[in-house]
């Protein structure tokens, strides 16, 4: 099933990751190649991209235009007659041609406006395509616009006074950990970098440092080959949007950072930045016992004491009357003995419950005086219980 335009487009978009200025048919060839080859191109930001077909997503080639050095028609502009230019760069030439001349002359306006940032002079176009060519100047601005550099990072003194360039200003020292400078930069010269990572391999294997000329920048590596580790340097010439990375190709980079991070895409990630190792610890001291105090016999735990406010007393001595102590025949109150009360009352007994506790013991004692007799529970004959009275000097039987 076919995929439609509009995923292959936005797929297109996301692997380029630039804007898309203008696209068409057109046909390329290489210097060296006799036939030209029919591609769908796109020119997106500054580069532009050659597809087999309008309905794949992924590009077969792309060309670098930020590296035109020149560009040159073949032919002037006519209306029967296809257009070809040539397009010189640093990898090479390439030819473009395209049949319609109305469509080649568009390629021209566009590729030129882009790589120059202004607007052509001389092309055969509506005022129509020239507002469209003001659009995509107005975009490439933006999007070319120039960040503010961070900081340099501090120069070593015996280096600024090496300088050949004397009429430049002395650079600012910035202090460590400053925003822009990446954690592998070393004051160090050529010769230490080197030594720093032959001593340390497991610490990293890339050092930026200060290089021997003003305001630029080295970069040193130690690189594990078939024959053995290989150092190398490199030049990083500062300008004013960033750093160039000179190279067979220059690369531009707009922080170190960035330079760092390009020499780590270029070795798959298999050197990583120089970390110096900080020192650790191996043993762990015990700290002194406080004083008066025993590691071997257990510490009581000791209770605060209440405090209590003092009492107030007067000048004058007052004499506290004494308890009444309880009389025979007396009762004392339990209640009277709850903490809140410090009074005893005393409970006596009146003539009317002396006189009922006197009849009653003369009753116990006359029915003391009688025989009583009782079954018991085996049913053996009855047996007789005579009482006694203390009165009686001998038992009666009745």
């Amino acid at each position: 099933m076919a995929v439609p335009l509009r995923e292959v487009h936005k797929r297109r978009s996301t692997i380029t990751a630039l804007p898309l200025y203008y696209s068409g048919h057109l046909l390329m060839k290489h210097r060296k190649e006799k036939i030209f080859k029919r591609f769908h191109g796109e020119l997106r930001g500054a580069t532009l991209f050659l597809y087999k077909d309008d309905t794949l997503d992924t590009y077969t080639e792309k060309l670098d235009l930020e590296e035109l050095k020149t560009m040159e028609l073949d032919s002037p502009y006519e209306k029967k007659a296809p257009t070809i230019f040539t397009l010189t760069l640093k990898t090479g030439e390439v030819q473009l041609k395209m049949d319609n001349p109305d469509k080649g002359e568009e390629w021209r306006g566009y590729i030129l406006t882009v790589i120059k940032k202004q607007l052509p002079s001389k092309l055969q176009l509506l005022p129509g395509q020239m507002l469209q060519l003001e659009d995509v100047l107005a975009q490439e601005k933006r999007r070319n616009m120039p960040m503010p550099r961070p900081p340099l990072p501090p120069r070593p003194p015996f280096l600024s006074s090496a300088s050949t360039y004397s009429s430049t200003p002395p650079i600012k020292d910035v202090p460590d950990g400053a925003p822009g400078v990446p954690e592998c930069f070393f004051n160090v010269s050529r010769a230490e970098a080197e030594r720093m990572l032959e001593a340390n391999p497991e610490c990293g294997s890339i050092i930026l440092r200060p290089s021997t000329h003003a305001k630029n920048y080295a970069l040193t590596l130690r690189q594990l080959t078939a024959s053995g580790p290989v150092k190398k340097n490199y030049r990083l010439t500062a300008t004013d949007s960033g750093f160039i990375i000179e190279l067979d190709t220059p690369v531009k980079a707009s922080s170190l950072n960035d330079v760092l991070k390009y020499f780590l895409e270029k070795t798959e990630y298999r050197l990583h930045p120089f970390m110096s190792s900080q020192p650790y610890d191996t043993c762990i001291d015990v700290s002194p016992a406080p004083v008066n105090i025993s590691l071997n016999t257990p510490i009581a735990k000791t209770v605060p004491k209440a405090q209590v406010a003092p009492m107030l007393r007067s000048n004058t001595k007052e004499e506290r009357p004494l308890p009444d102590e309880p009389v025979d025949g007396e009762y004392i109150n339990p209640d009277d003995h709850i903490p809140d009360r410090h009074k005893k009352k005393q409970v006596h007994f009146d003539g009317e419950l002396r006189d009922a506790l006197k009849l009653r013991r003369d009753t116990i004692d006359s029915a003391a005086d009688k025989e009583e007799v009782y079954q018991n529970q085996t049913g053996d004959k009855p047996h007789t219980v005579q009482w006694m009275n203390k009165k009686q000097e001998k038992p009666t039987k009745l």
